[in-house]
C-alpha cells in the first residue's frame, strides 16, 4: 500500500525577481495571473512571456465558462510551460491548461476525454490556504449542475511549486483569514482520513501547530501580526497541501460545495461554515480513533484540557465571523436539495470521511447551520 508521494519540486525565493531569473522566464511561457499581482511584481521586469489576466474573464472562483473563455483566448499561442501566479482560482484554471487536446474543460471534469499532460506546470501561490500547488486536484463550478466538481489526476500535478512570501503581502485580511482557515481544514480532514498514516500526520501536525500559533498571535495583536509570519503561514498551507494531496479531504468540503456553487461563497469561507460541526459529529460517532489524536493536538495548542471545538470556534471567530447559511441566501426548502446533491455528486469526497455519514446526519448539519 502506497503511503506517501510528492511529485512536485519545491523551491523558495525571497522575491519574484529571483524566481524569474532562476526559472529563465521566456516567450515560451504562458503566465496566468491577476492585474493586481502583475503591476507590482512583474510589469517592471518586462518579461517576454504571454500574460493572461484572469479577472478579465470573470470574477470570483473558477467555473467551466471562465475556463473555456480563456481556453479560446490562448488558442494559437505557442507555449511549453504554464506559470500560475495567483490564488486558488488562477491555480485551478492553470492546471487544465497543461492538458492535451482540451476543447471544453467540462469534458475533463466529467472524465469524457483522456486526461493527458502535455506542458510543464509551475505554480506560485499568492494565498495561504489551498495548498493546490502540491495537489493533483482542480475544482470548478460546473454551471449546468449548480455545484462544484473536482478533477483529481496526477496529470495536473505541478512540476514545480515555488513559495515567494512577498506575494502574500497584498492579500486583504478577509481573504487571508478564509484561506488560512481552509488550510487548517485541509490538515484536520487529512489527519482523520482513512488514508492517513504516520507520514501524512507529520505534515498535518506541523500545519496545525503553525496555523493555530499565528491565529493566536492575530487574536492578541491584531490583523497586522500576519505580516510578521507570512513565510510561516505559506509553509503551513504547503504542509497541509502535501498531507491532503496524499489522503484527500472529506465531508467538510463535500457539504460546502453546494453552498459555494449556488451562492458563490468563496471556498475557504464556505468550508469554515461546516468545519467544526462536521468534526463534532465525527467525535460523537467515534471518539476513540484518529480524532482522539487530533483532539489532543488541538487541546495542547489551544491551552485547554478537553473538547477543543467550542474554543476553536471562538478563536476562528476572532478572525472572521461564522455566518448562518441563510446569510448567503440559502432557503430552508433547499436543505434536502443540498443533501441530495452531496450524496449524488460528492462521493469522491465522502469516501474519505473519518466515519460514514448518513443522509439524515448530513441533512441535520445543514439544519443546524441554517
Amino acid at each position: 500500500m502506497q503511503l506517501f508521494k510528492l511529485r512536485t519540486r519545491l523551491s523558495k525565493f525571497d522575491d519574484f525577481v529571483a524566481f524569474a531569473r532562476e526559472f529563465k522566464l521566456s516567450e515560451h511561457d504562458l503566465v496566468i495571473t491577476n492585474e493586481f499581482l502583475y503591476e507590482p511584481f512583474m510589469k517592471a521586469l518586462d518579461l517576454p512571456c504571454h500574460f493572461i489576466m484572469q479577472e478579465k474573464y470573470g470574477m470570483g472562483e473558477p467555473s467551466d465558462k471562465m475556463m473555456n473563455t480563456i481556453l479560446n483566448e490562448v488558442k494559437g499561442i505557442e507555449y511549453d510551460r504554464v506559470i500560475a501566479v495567483g490564488g486558488g482560482t488562477v491555480i485551478d484554471i492553470s492546471k487544465l491548461f497543461v492538458l492535451k487536446g482540451m476543447e471544453d474543460v467540462t469534458d475533463a471534469f466529467e472524465r469524457k476525454i483522456p486526461v493527458v499532460k502535455e506542458k510543464q506546470l509551475v505554480i506560485l501561490p499568492t494565498t495561504c490556504g489551498t495548498g493546490s500547488e502540491v495537489t493533483n486536484i482542480s475544482i470548478a463550478e460546473i454551471t449546468s449542475k449548480h455545484t462544484k466538481m473536482g478533477l483529481a489526476d496526477d496529470a495536473i500535478v505541478a512540476d514545480d511549486a515555488v513559495l515567494v512570501p512577498e506575494l502574500l503581502r497584498g492579500l486583504p485580511f478577509k481573504f487571508y483569514a478564509c484561506s488560512s482557515i481552509d488550510a487548517l481544514v485541509h490538515a484536520a480532514e487529512s489527519y482523520v482520513s482513512p488514508k492517513s498514516n504516520p507520514y501524512t500526520r507529520l505534515y498535518c501536525r506541523a500545519a496545525i501547530e503553525t496555523i493555530l500559533d499565528v491565529f493566536k498571535g492575530i487574536a492578541k495583536e491584531g490583523p497586522d501580526y500576519r505580516f510578521k509570519r507570512l513565510e510561516d503561514m505559506l509553509m503551513a498551507s504547503n504542509y497541509a497541501g502535501i498531507a491532503f494531496g496524499n489522503t484527500g479531504v472529506g465531508a467538510v468540503h463535500a457539504l460546502s460545495y453546494p453552498l459555494g456553487g449556488n451562492y458563490h461563497v468563496p471556498h475557504g469561507e464556505s468550508n469554515y461554515q461546516f468545519f467544526t460541526e462536521v468534526f463534532k459529529l465525527y467525535n460523537a460517532k467515534k471518539p476513540s480513533g484518529d480524532i482522539a489524536g487530533l483532539n489532543e493536538l488541538l487541546c495542547v495548542r489551544l491551552g485547554i484540557n478537553e473538547n477543543p471545538y467550542p474554543v476553536l470556534d471562538e478563536l476562528l471567530g476572532q478572525l472572521i465571523p461564522k455566518n448562518n447559511l441563510r446569510t448567503y441566501g440559502m432557503m430552508s426548502e433547499e436543505i434536502q436539495g443540498f443533501t441530495t446533491n452531496v450524496l449524488q455528486t460528492q462521493q469522491r469526497l465522502l469516501a474519505n470521511n473519518y466515519v460514514p455519514l448518513t443522509e439524515d446526519e448530513i441533512r441535520d448539519i445543514y439544519r443546524i447551520l441554517y
